[in-house]
Order: structure tokens, then sequence, then C-alpha cells
């Protein structure tokens, strides 16, 4: 047994690129163990992954974990957003998940908005506009150019609900994960028949919608998981909520996340409609909203850049020029068939000046959407949460430092969408709002940087370009 002074939790971060598990001590919030494996993405065209390929990352991962994994009392699954996961009768993946960042469903996005009422009539329905990253515009691509997959059809989920049901055997999902589909109404905090009518997705096919604090069920006998059957399941949800219950944040706090995607986001009390689709209306974990918005193109970007200069990601060097680096097309701005911009190359121009100017294009498009994402009576002397793989970077520090003008808090806390998970998790064995588990086990404690005076000249440079490029970026592949 461990020496953990309470009950022992599991939280899962079920990402693009890997899945992460931590045991963690309910009462101190400690990391007692975790354990971590990769999964693959398809290239070219489309982003997919095989769902079997999370569950056994899930696996190996609890396997690296050791005893502590077979002491939890309750676990919880953060993991990736929007993922379109299509199962057959026998639970089984009908084909590869479509995830987020797949974007060949552009066409059916725009149509869709269209086709039911307009940008402001999903607004104020979903709480969104949906972008092809939304669950809905990815089943409406396949109902077009897959058929015959739909008609396999029997279950539809979202990455984090697959493993969920995999360990309970029930069709699970929760509001903050549930409200980045498109087919799910924030007004009514209900599936919208409307829509699910509209695209042909029979509402029986969907899992349930797990209320905050609800056990969404219990690790049944025919698994191959260290946890011991009646184990607590709970709702799980989605990344970036998850990450918000992992911080324990309170209401106008801000967040950046620095990974292979941008977000920005903060929890409000106000339920979200952006008719101009760049702040998604997301529900969160616990009864709240978090609206947020989403860049493409972040970490993976920049490093790529860094690669193809043959340099190391921190040799920055002051720079004049600008590099949009829509590498994958791109959600905010709504760009989804754009590709990578240089503009202002010199002679004398330097590596290291294109690689700053790559941090400078990431981090533009995320603080342009940063003052929509928090409500208007919200304190800007407040610091700025730098989380996600990027955040101990020192040019991603300093660059959201000379861009934003405020200052930026640094949190020590490692894995802050599992932590939330696991906070999730704890709360069903405390009866405490995981949130309030999260600042208990204090995982937003980190250094603080001085704000610095905002670079505008840079911010206005960048906002020049995007303007005038924008006839050329709007462009679709397809007609390159």
């Amino acid at each position: 047994m461990s020496a953990a002074e309470g009950p022992l939790v599991v939280g899962v971060d079920t990402s693009t690129q890997s899945t992460k598990a931590l045991v963690v001590d309910a009462a101190t919030g400690q990391v007692v163990a975790s354990g971590q494996a990769p999964h693959t993405v398809s290239s070219g065209a489309g982003r997919e992954s095989d769902p079997r390929q999370w569950w056994d990352a899930l696996c190996e991962a609890l396997r690296q974990c050791g005893d502590a994994a077979h002491e939890a009392a309750a676990v919880s699954i953060g993991g990736q957003q929007h993922g379109l996961v299509t199962l057959d009768e026998r639970g089984e993946p009908v084909r590869p998940a479509l995830l987020w960042n797949d974007v060949r469903s552009a066409p059916q996005a725009r149509r869709l908005i269209e086709e039911l009422g307009g940008p402001k009539a999903w607004a104020e329905r979903t709480g969104s506009v949906p972008g092809p990253s939304f669950t809905v515009t990815k089943w409406a691509w396949l109902a077009e150019n897959e058929p015959e997959a739909v008609r396999a059809t029997r279950a539809v989920r979202l990455p984090h609900d697959y493993l969920t049901e995999r360990l309970t055997g029930q069709g699970t999902t929760d509001r903050g994960d549930a409200s980045g589909t498109g087919w799910w109404a924030s007004g009514t905090e209900a599936y919208d028949a409307e829509t699910l009518a509209h695209v042909g997705l029979d509402p029986a096919m969907l899992p349930r919608v797990v209320r905050p604090g609800e056990v969404a069920g219990t690790v049944r006998d025919s698994h191959d998981l260290p946890f011991s059957k009646g184990t607590l399941v709970a709702p799980g949800t989605g990344d970036n909520a998850a990450a918000a219950l992992g911080l324990g944040l309170r209401p106008g706090a801000p967040v950046l996340s620095l990974g292979t995607s941008g977000t920005v986001y903060a929890v409000s009390r106000r339920r979200p409609a952006d008719p101009t689709g760049t702040v998604a209306g997301f529900a969160d974990a616990h009864g709240d909203w978090l609206p947020l918005a989403c860049t493409l193109n972040c970490t993976l970007a920049v490093d790529r850049v860094a690669a193809l200069l043959g340099l190391d990601r921190e040799a920055v060097e002051p720079t004049g020029v600008t590099l949009l680096p829509y590498l994958d097309g791109e959600r905010t701005p709504n760009l989804p068939g754009a590709s990578g911009l240089l503009h202002g190359l010199r002679h004398d121009t330097t590596a290291g000046q294109l690689l700053q100017a790559a941090y400078d294009g990431a981090v533009h498009s995320l603080l342009g959407a940063l003052d929509l994402v928090l409500d208007a009576d919200a304190d800007r002397s407040v610091p700025l949460l730098l989380i996600g793989g990027g955040a101990r970077g020192r040019a991603w520090q300093e660059t959201v430092r000379r861009l934003s003008g405020r200052a930026v808090q640094v949190p020590e806390a490692k894995e802050l969408v599992a932590l939330g998970a696991a906070a999730q998790a704890a709360g069903l064995l405390t009866g405490e709002d995981p949130a309030a588990v999260a600042r208990r086990w204090n995982t937003a404690a980190g250094p603080v940087l001085d704000a610095v005076e905002r670079d505008d000249e840079t911010l206005e440079r960048i906002a020049g370009v995007l303007s005038d490029a924008a006839p050329l970026l709007e462009r679709s592949t397809d007609d390159r």
C-alpha cells in the first residue's frame, strides 16, 4: 500500500499524440505515480487516429504506474475535444477517428452554417459558430464522403467518451465535451433535435450527458486495466475544461495554453454566444461556461520552423520580419485552407529572426482573441496563466509578455489536464467542487513574470500583413 494521506485517484489525459495517467493522493494532490504512452496521427490531407491505440496507450500508462493504480478509488478521463469516434454494433471503431485538427470538413461547416440560419442563429443555439474542428461538421463530411461508414455506425462518441465507455460499459459524456460537438444546445443544455435531424444523426446513437458531480459508472469486470471492479468513474471532460479544473480557475482569470494547438480561455458565469465565431461558447465541467478561442498552429508549428532552420527552439533574435505559421490551415483566424506566409525577408535577415517571427505570429493569433474571451468587467491586471508544453520555454514566455503587456504566471504543476481529471475523480469521493479540490492542492502556484511594455509596433505590423494577405490566405488549398 502507498503512504498517501487520503484515497488515491487516477486522472488521465488522452491528447492528440499520447495518453498520460497520474495517480494522485486526493488529500494532498501529491502525484504518487505516473505513466505515458504514445499514439500515432496520420499525415496528409486528414488527421486521424485509431481509437484502439488510445486504449492500448492507457493500459500501458497505467502499467507504468505500478501498484499505486490498483489502489485507486476513482478515475476520470480528460481528452482531446471534437474528435469523431464511430462504433459498430460490437463497439469496435468503424474507421479511424477524425481528430479536431482535421480540417477537411471546412466546406461542410460553411454549408451547415448557411442551412441552419447563419452564424447568429448557431451562436444563440449552441454557443458557437461551428468550424471544421467541430464534430457535427465531421459527421457531415463522413456522410458525404463515406456513406458506408455512416451506415455501419451504431454509436457516436468523443475521444474521452470512448475510453470511459470501455471502463464502464455505458455510453456517457459530460456538458464540457458535449458543448464542442455542434449538436448540443447551450441554451437548453440538451442535444438539439433540429441539428441532429438535419445531419441525419439518430440521437439514440449519442451518449448520455452526465451532470457535474454525478458518477458516470463503475469499472466493470470484463476489462484488462488494473482497477478493482466497482471503482468509481467520473464523467470526464474535454482537455481544456479539465485543465481549467486542474488550475482551480475562478471567473475572470485568463489562461493561455501552448500545446499542439494554442488556446485562450477563462471561466465565466455568463453563457457566451459570439456570432463572429472567434470565441467558442463551451461549457465547463462544473456548471459554468468556458469561452475559448483556439488556434491550430502553436508549438508544433514553431518547432517545425526551428527544425527547418536547423536551430534550437530558443535561438531567437529580435526581428522585423512577419511569419504567419499557418502550417495546418488555421482556426483563429478562420482560414482552414491557408498555409504559412513569410513577409519582409531581406539579404541580412537571420535564421534567428525568422524563428522569432514564427513565435510572434503564433502568439498574435491567440492574443487577438483574449479580450473577446474575457468578460467586459474582468480585471486586466490579473496575471495571464501560461500553461501547456511551451509554457516553460523562455522564448514563448518572453514573446507572450512582450506582445500582451501583461504579467505572466507559470504554474509549477505539470500535466494540468490529468490533474484536473484527478480533481474531478477526487470530488466524487469528497463531495467537493473539483475546482476547489485543485485550489486546495495549490496547482496554480508558480513564478510571476512582471509585465513589460506592450510591443504595439509588432502587433500592428502582423495585423497589417494579415489584412493585406487575406485574399491569398482565404484561397482553399484546392484552388492553388
